[in-house]
């Protein structure tokens, strides 16, 4: 069969004849174009880490995030199209509010995660709507269930995880995620290599600047989802850079 659309990529709600959704899978290609987003989950935490692109050295710094707020204790970073993003971002905030408001207590991520990508599913499904183009990776922290990883991606599927990546180095990134001890790693020590996975797997010659973006949610933050302190995203920021002319040198050597 056709590996492009011949008129079956004109609505998400149709089936090619060998079982595909053409649609669904161009979202997914536009997640594929976008820049890297990681997720780790460590013994008392969640890190995440983003390589915010720069495409104009005119942006203001710390604009256009790709790691948004959801709830106190639910954090979110997101590789695809920003604006998309946002109105997901959007849509998990009020199921996270609507929880607390009926039920008295944080929504369990679990929960908050199939709710959001059954939303997103729904965009897969009627001609009049085109899907998502972003995936998001969702972490959290609470004192009974401790730190909990998923990821939904444009199709609405939802997948828990010790470690995830999407964007366009997610293989590179995964590749460095499966090389870490995350179970008897803490959030602090894990920063680092979340900076240093993110600046390995970044293109230097197709893409100049980039911002590295970090965020935790653990018993560090005391369970709320916050924004790495700057002197700590400096430390981590410095180890990555290290540790990428240390490889550099011994690379030299080998030769």
């Amino acid at each position: 069969m056709s590996s492009i659309g011949t008129g079956y990529d004109l609505s998400a709600s149709t089936f090619s004849p060998d079982g595909r959704v053409f649609q669904v899978e161009y979202a997914m290609k536009a997640v594929e174009n976008s820049s890297t987003a990681i997720g780790i989950r460590c013994k008392d935490g969640i890190v995440f880490g983003v390589e915010k692109l720069v495409l104009s050295k005119l942006y203001e710094e710390g604009s256009n995030k790709r790691i948004f707020n959801i709830d106190r204790h639910v954090g979110m970073a997101v590789a695809g199209l920003l604006a998309d993003a946002r109105s997901l971002a959007e849509v998990s905030r009020e199921e996270a509010s609507n929880f607390r408001s009926n039920y008295g207590h944080d929504i369990p991520l679990k929960h908050l995660s199939e709710r959001v990508a059954m939303y997103v599913h729904a965009y897969t499904l009627y001609s009049a709507v085109r899907p998502f183009g972003c995936s998001f990776i969702l972490g959290s922290y609470d004192k009974d269930d401790g730190p909990q990883l998923y990821m939904v991606d444009p199709s609405g599927i939802s997948y828990g995880y010790w470690g995830c990546a999407i964007g366009k180095a997610k293989q590179a990134a995964k590749t460095e995620i499966e090389k870490l001890q995350m179970k008897e790693m803490t959030c602090r020590e894990l920063v680092k290599e979340v900076a240093k996975i993110i600046y390995i797997v970044h293109d230097e010659v197709k893409d100049k600047a980039f911002e590295l973006e970090l965020s935790w949610v653990g018993e560090v933050t005391n369970g709320r989802h916050e924004l790495v302190p700057k002197n700590i995203r400096e430390e981590a920021e410095k180890y990555a850079k290290d540790s990428l002319e240390e490889d550099d040198d011994s690379d030299e050597d080998n030769m």
